[in-house]
């Protein structure tokens, strides 16, 4: 009894190490994977307008509704930014790429409607249905929208991820950062996110590889502004 005791405990240290083990490695990975895509999108960021690098197109990622269908802080700040932008005469048109799902939840059109009324006039404005994720919106910017070079509009939490998808896919660009105000508990929600999201993007890129919902070529410089909605 006490030499299976012994071997029970032997066991348990062994088992435990080897979690302890598995967790640093894990650690180690990921810090590495965040430090190279940080690096990488470092000299990409810009916090001014001004400051950005001209640009045909912006490409604005949906970051969420409320249940009444109105923006969050997160992606009304990102409209507005890009709204800016087009205003500023550093980008010609606006690519709202964002969820609709459902009928009840429409991301594009709901940032459509907002920068109309910030004045951006609507044949400038392009909508994209399909992009549920940061990989999709990429994807289908170059595949459907034939977007080789955009402003990536988004806050600074998510930039260096949203700049690695688009350019694993075949968009480059740099970031106009969207960072306007304080986003209180919603920020830490989206931060958490992010440290997950971020090794599931280096997956996708390089292992799974997924094709994400298509559709007709729509280029935006052939003038065909409007992508049929997604139900």
């Amino acid at each position: 009894m006490k030499n299976a005791q012994v071997g029970g405990a032997g066991w348990l240290k062994w088992a435990l190490r080897l979690i302890l083990g598995c967790g640093i490695v894990t650690a180690v990975l990921w810090g590495s994977l965040y430090w190279w895509i940080e690096r990488k999108a470092r000299n990409l960021m810009y916090t001014r307008v001004e400051d950005v690098p001209p640009h045909t197109v912006a490409l604005v990622l949906g970051a969420g509704l409320w249940s009444d269908g109105s923006l969050t802080p997160i992606l009304a700040d990102r409209v507005a930014t890009a709204a800016a932008l087009y205003q500023a005469g550093v980008v010609e048109k606006l690519l709202f790429s964002g969820d609709n799902r459902f009928v009840t939840y429409n991301e594009p059109e709901a940032m459509r409607e907002y920068a109309l009324r910030l004045g951006i006039p609507e044949d400038d404005i392009v909508l994209d249905y399909a992009g549920r994720r940061t990989y999709d919106s990429c994807y289908r910017a170059r595949e459907i929208f034939g977007v080789k070079r955009a402003v990536i509009v988004t806050q600074r939490f998510h930039a260096p991820r949203a700049l690695y998808l688009c350019q694993a896919v075949g968009v480059e660009g740099v970031v106009a950062l969207a960072d306007r105000q304080e986003y209180s508990a919603r920020r830490l929600v989206w931060e958490t996110r992010e440290h997950l999201a971020l090794a599931l993007a280096w997956w996708d890129v390089n292992v799974r590889q997924p094709v994400p919902v298509l559709g007709d070529r729509l280029p935006i410089e052939t003038g065909q502004q409007h992508e049929k909605r997604v139900d």
